[in-house]
């Protein structure tokens, strides 16, 4: 019997991802002290450059979200290894349970002072994210970040204008639209934390809810 998609990689949710992913890099940078939170190529490069100006304190600042981002994927691999088959929560939706009740928590720490740990607490969630949906409709794909899906598609889309390979172009389309809809969630973001401040990322925390409840409604062979 051949298996049917699991609903975690349906294009579905990842859209849903995506504009979460977008939507939490607004959310750090405008509201928790100008800061992408997602990837964490920018902070490696900035410890190393105060690890060489001997900014130790400075340095500290930008090595804890990097550990955050670590410790996420650890505790998304170590919910997938103690959850079996059959069981009620499917460890895809344990993690986005943490991931909700994380941001929801940020959600109530003041801006200001708080930031670091709020940026911290992103880092955790959106590593999370990225371990644990990691393809959309059989595509390997990421909902934080663009790079790699940027590179994908174009890739896709030149074997695509050279072969005509319509699977190509079909790939390329849906890594461009993961993209488009990361930058959808932006500016989303953008335009809700102006009315709403650190409170805004409480509709992150309704959108992971919608793609927890989807998950528990599709029963098939995995989630």
């Amino acid at each position: 019997m051949i298996q049917e998609r699991q609903m975690s990689e349906t294009y579905r949710i990842g859209v849903i991802l995506a504009m979460v992913g977008g939507y939490l890099d607004a959310y750090t940078y405008l509201c928790r002290g100008r800061v992408f939170a997602n990837a964490q190529t920018g902070n490696i490069v900035l410890l190393g450059i105060n690890l060489a100006e001997g900014q130790w304190r400075t340095a500290s600042y930008y090595l804890l979200p990097i550990l955050a981002f670590v410790a996420g994927i650890f505790v998304a691999e170590g919910i997938r290894s103690r959850r079996g088959r059959g069981e009620a929560l499917h460890w895809r939706q344990i993690v986005v349970a943490v991931q909700l009740a994380a941001l929801l928590g940020a959600a109530f720490l003041p801006a200001g002072k708080w930031d670091p740990l709020v940026n911290i607490i992103v880092s955790f969630v959106c590593s999370m994210q990225v371990e644990t949906f990691r393809k959309v409709n059989g595509i390997t794909c990421a909902t934080t970040m663009c790079t790699g899906n940027l590179r994908s598609g174009t890739e896709l889309l030149f074997r695509f204008r050279r072969s005509g390979d319509m699977q190509a172009r079909k790939d390329a389309l849906q890594y461009y639209g993961i993209i488009l809809f990361f930058i959808v969630g932006a500016a989303a973001g953008t335009l809700i934390n102006g009315m709403a401040g650190e409170r805004s990322v409480l509709v992150c925390c309704a959108a992971l809810l919608l793609v927890f409840l989807l998950m528990h409604r599709w029963k098939r062979d995995g989630v």
